[in-house]
């Protein structure tokens, strides 16, 4: 399939990219050709969507580890409650390594809100009693 979009937003030259969507597991191959980008290989609308937006602007999920003060441990497992644009990522970690809380924390508590400015916090992937 062929989209005509703007040419100035739209990565130059192409990409292979491998779908996650389905256990199928297409091989996409996505490429911008004179501002519009052509996709063939996948073989539903989902594959389809998840190359364009791989190719156009890849996200990910973070997760990392976060300082914890008067805690259990000295670290706890975090990560992004949305997906942050992989040229963001390692903004977001620099940002997280330089940032402390306090114990006890709870599973899904938001540790930082609103990373970077881009409307995703960072939440706690488990709990962490205060050190007794």
């Amino acid at each position: 399939m062929s989209v005509k979009t703007n040419e100035n937003i739209l990565p130059k030259g192409f990409k292979d990219i491998r779908c996650i969507i389905c256990p199928t597991g297409c091989l996409v191959h996505v490429e911008n050709i004179n501002g519009e980008l052509i996709i063939e290989g996948h073989s539903c609308k989902r594959g389809e969507e998840y190359a364009r937006e791989e190719f156009v602007s890849p996200k990910r999920i973070l997760t990392t580890t976060m300082q914890i003060e008067n805690g259990f441990l000295p670290l706890v497992p975090v990560r992004s409650d949305n997906p942050i644009l992989k040229d963001k990522l390692e903004d977001a970690l620099k940002q997280i390594a330089r940032t402390k809380t306090k114990a006890p924390i709870k599973m899904g508590d938001v540790l930082i809100e609103n990373i970077l400015g881009l409307g995703i916090n960072i939440i706690a992937s488990r709990d962490l009693q205060k050190l007794k």
